[in-house]
């Protein structure tokens, strides 16, 4: 794996370090597996492929990216709830860069790393169907946690069968995904080996191990998944599309601020900008 750098981006090329021509007068660092040298370099050295690469992000003179996965994810049903709509349910298009995060943490979830989705393969056509779900009117009142947790007694406990209301939802069907995502290493943490985390992601997404089973939206959508080891299915859309703002994940730091980003999506796949880039608003 080769990356190449400057001060403002990180590019990841799949090669390996045979594949590396002699640089002479360049800074050539090791990070794990990974070859840094200067993107100006590459563009100028012959014999240096010229393959597809994914922008990732150069901090503070050091590269926080580490390796990419592939998981194929799929389900008969999906609802990705748009924020705008207050009652009756409407999916997006598409599976949300923050559902797709889910999905990998369901699988492989360590408080060292973070997923960040690079872009989301759409394999098939996009489907609406309308059903009617069963859910709740009301929430469980804070008042009632409160006293729990003073008197450790009073019960925390809603009804179902007296707040039950049937609500008409606007669902994908036949939904077929492949994310493409990389892990960054948090900073000041021990656990920092890039290569053991992929591995033992690998691993669990072969055998099909998750800790708790990974869902498309809502609970009661759940979804399959297979580790993509080699090339990725072909999308059978075509041309382009803009599907509109979308949901890129939640702020957790800043209030729990909802950020957005303009989803366009050209033969079926979407890159989705980073989390902190200047296409994505709150």
């Amino acid at each position: 794996m080769l990356i190449i750098t400057d001060s403002g981006e990180a590019r990841e090329y799949d090669i390996g370090f045979k594949d590396l021509p002699d640089i002479p007068g360049r800074d050539i660092r090791l990070i794990l597996l990974s070859a840094v040298i200067l993107p100006d370099t590459a563009e100028k050295t012959p014999g240096l492929p010229k393959i597809r690469y994914n922008q990732k992000i150069w901090k503070g003179g050091h590269c926080e990216m580490s390796y990419g996965i592939k998981l194929k994810v799929w389900g008969r049903y999906a609802c990705f709830s748009r924020p705008e709509m207050k009652v009756e349910r409407v999916s997006y298009d598409v599976i949300t860069p923050s559902a797709a995060r889910g999905i990998l943490e369901s699988v492989y979830w360590k408080p060292s790393i973070t997923w960040v989705i690079d872009r989301i393969h759409v394999l098939r056509p996009i489907r609406f169907d309308n059903i009617r779900r069963n859910e709740l009117s009301a929430k469980l009142p804070l008042t009632a946690i409160r006293k729990a947790i003073k008197d450790a007694y009073s019960p925390v406990e809603i009804f179902i069968e007296d707040a039950r209301q049937q609500r008409a939802a606007m669902v994908l069907r036949d939904v077929a995904y492949v994310i493409e995502a990389h892990f960054e290493i948090k900073q000041g943490n021990e656990d920092n080996s890039s290569a053991k985390h992929k591995d033992m992601f690998e691993r669990r997404a072969r055998k099909g191990q998750c800790f708790h089973q990974p869902y498309l939206g809502c609970r009661e959508f759940p979804a399959h998944f297979e580790l993509i080891e080699g090339d990725i299915p072909r999308s059978e859309l075509e041309d382009e599309k803009d599907l509109g703002w979308m949901l890129h994940d939640i702020d957790f730091a800043n209030n729990m601020e909802a950020k957005f980003f303009r989803a366009i999506m050209r033969d079926g796949i979407i890159e989705v900008p980073l989390f902190n880039g200047e296409e994505v608003r709150g």
